[in-house]
């Protein structure tokens, strides 16, 4: 099964050329950076799924900083109430305007036998961007790439801490370096200095490691984070494959985009290693 592109020119250039000219503006480095400089390796990121126009800095700041490897999984939000809470694909390749991004099949068969919450669902990935997205970045960085694409609704903790052990135990018994990639936005639609302010208190449990935390600390505060529940599952993994540490290198809101200050939507770039 190949899943066409469903925001193709609304959330990323649908053109392959001016898509690649705009990845790779997005992943220039910085002034302060060197050619030379080491690549971090890391067990997991937290990247945010905005258009680019807004949040692409943010998630090219963490790819262009990080080793990737060739195959990753992706974990993000179900933001329609379509299809199953959990789902999973487990074979086919995604279209972009780069190309075609193969899902891992053998990777993906292991992770939905370990975690018999997930459901295989193709409705539930149809329309969704928070995935799709991060792929041609991707794509750029490592073009043989594959991967494994996993949403997730609105599920009790338990269960997302039951995914990221699931999670991590595949990722153990895997020779080959696998990167897990949680993808969420942060606080949405209250003032850049509200949001600010919520979104740091969600920052520090996920810097601390924190994957209870984090949950608490989203429902509890009514932080609007669509994407917290990847987080949580990623911060559950993170931990049992050793993570010590995790450091935020990019924040930034919408409102430093457009100007407006009065509804914006946070963006967290972070890597955990």
């Amino acid at each position: 099964m190949i899943r066409p592109p469903a925001v193709a020119g609304r959330f990323y250039p649908g053109e392959p050329a001016r898509l690649l000219e705009t990845v790779d503006s997005l992943l220039a480095p910085s002034s302060s950076e060197k050619k030379d400089d080491q690549k971090i390796s890391a067990i997991a990121c937290m990247v945010p799924h905005a258009g680019y126009t807004y949040s692409g800095a943010v998630a090219a700041e963490v790819f262009r900083r990080i080793e990737i490897p060739a195959r990753v999984i992706l974990i993000g939000p179900r933001h329609y109430p379509r299809g199953a809470p959990m789902a999973i694909l487990s074979e086919g390749a995604w279209q972009t305007p780069l190309g075609l991004a193969q899902i891992d099949f053998q990777l993906a068969e292991k992770i939905a036998s370990a975690c018999p919450l997930l459901r295989e669902d193709s409705v539930a990935h149809s329309a969704e961007h928070s995935l799709e997205v991060q792929l041609p970045i991707l794509q750029r960085l490592a073009p043989q790439v594959s991967f494994v694409p996993i949403v997730i609704a609105s599920v009790p903790y338990e269960n997302l801490e039951s995914l990221g052990r699931a999670l991590a135990q595949v990722m153990l018994s895997e020779s080959d370096p696998i990167l897990l990639i949680a993808s969420s936005d942060m606080n949405h639609y209250e003032s850049d200095a509200v949001t600010r302010v919520k979104d740091r208190k969600a920052i520090d449990c996920i810097l601390a490691l924190d994957p209870r935390g984090l949950y608490d600390t989203v429902r509890n505060e009514e932080i609007s984070m669509c994407g917290y529940g990847a987080a949580v599952a990623t911060l559950a993994a993170a931990r049992e494959l050793g993570a010590t540490h995790a450091e935020l290198l990019r924040y930034a809101t919408s409102g430093e985009v457009n100007g407006d200050l009065s509804e914006v939507v946070g963006y967290a770039g972070i890597v955990i290693g």
